[in-house]
C-alpha cells in the first residue's frame, strides 16, 4: 500500500486538536489505537500544527475491524469523532 492509496481522514469532529482545522483533519498520517479506537494523533493544544493536505490513515492497531487487514486500514475513508475518547474512529466496525 503505497500513501496514495491511504484511506483519507473524511470529517473530524474531535474538538481542540491542533490537527483539526475547521472540521478537516491536517496530520499527514493518523494512527488509530487502543480498545475504544481511539485517534492516537490526538494532540490537545491550542497551536495549530499539519500539513496542507488532508489527513490519511497510516496505521491502525485495531485488528477486529472489518476494514483492518495486516493493521492497515483498508476503508475507502474515515470519520473520527467524539466516542468513548474525545477522539475515535468512528468508522471502526468489529468483524464478524
Amino acid at each position: 500500500m503505497t500513501t496514495m492509496n491511504l484511506p483519507l481522514v473524511s470529517t473530524c469532529s474531535a474538538e481542540g486538536c491542533s490537527y483539526n482545522h475547521d472540521h478537516d483533519c491536517h496530520a499527514a498520517a493518523i494512527t488509530i489505537t487502543g480498545a475504544t479506537s481511539a485517534c492516537g494523533t490526538y494532540v490537545d493544544e491550542a497551536a495549530k500544527a499539519g500539513v496542507d493536505a488532508t489527513g490519511q490513515v497510516g496505521a491502525c492497531h485495531r485488528s477486529d475491524c472489518v476494514h483492518n487487514s495486516a493493521l492497515e486500514c483498508g476503508a475507502e475513508s474515515v470519520e473520527i469523532g467524539a466516542g468513548a475518547d474525545v477522539a475515535d474512529c468512528l468508522t471502526y466496525s468489529a468483524a464478524g
